[in-house]
């Protein structure tokens, strides 16, 4: 079954699109767009990328909700300072050294990092080593690469087993 169907969900992602993108469902619309939501993935899956599966979904909604929780009170971290006194504004350049290698976990932080108010990933380095953090107003980055491995890079390692 997956020799023929190699990613379901990215089929019926794309029938779901190609039906929005025409804004109908009659017969002809739906038939070609399934030739090709079967046909696309079918044509590349020796291209596809072997990413880390999610071993504890439990964990990774655990991590959206803290996530969305930091967003917010980030958020309200930065407005104040901003606010309050933006002369206190210090920006900082740092790396910050990764345990993990895989590619999605990796991605996955670093997009977390950007997530959160006051923190930008620049770039991730060669051989996934580091990724290269701006933050806003920090004095101390020790402080910012230790909250990061506790609270999204230990998770992550949980969530994906790696």
């Amino acid at each position: 079954m997956k020799k023929l169907f190699p990613t379901p969900w990215l089929s019926v992602f794309l029938l779901a699109v190609w039906m929005l993108l025409f804004n109908s469902i009659a017969p002809g619309v739906v038939l070609l767009g399934a030739i090709f939501a079967w046909f696309v993935p079918f044509l590349f899956r020796s291209a596809w990328p072997k990413f880390a599966t999610i071993k504890r979904p439990d964990l990774a909604l655990v991590y959206f909700f803290i996530l969305l929780n930091d967003i917010v009170v980030a958020n309200f971290k930065i407005a104040g300072m901003i606010i309050g006194k933006p002369r206190s504004i210090k920006p900082a350049l740092f790396v910050f050294p990764l345990d993990m290698k895989e590619e999605l976990p990796v991605t996955i932080l670093a997009s977390t990092i950007t997530l959160t108010p006051g923190t930008v990933s620049c770039e991730i380095t060669r051989g996934r080593k580091g990724i290269l953090i701006h933050a806003f107003s920090e004095e101390n980055p020790e402080e910012v690469i230790n909250t990061i491995r506790n609270r999204y890079e230990r998770r992550l390692k949980e969530i994906f087993k790696c």
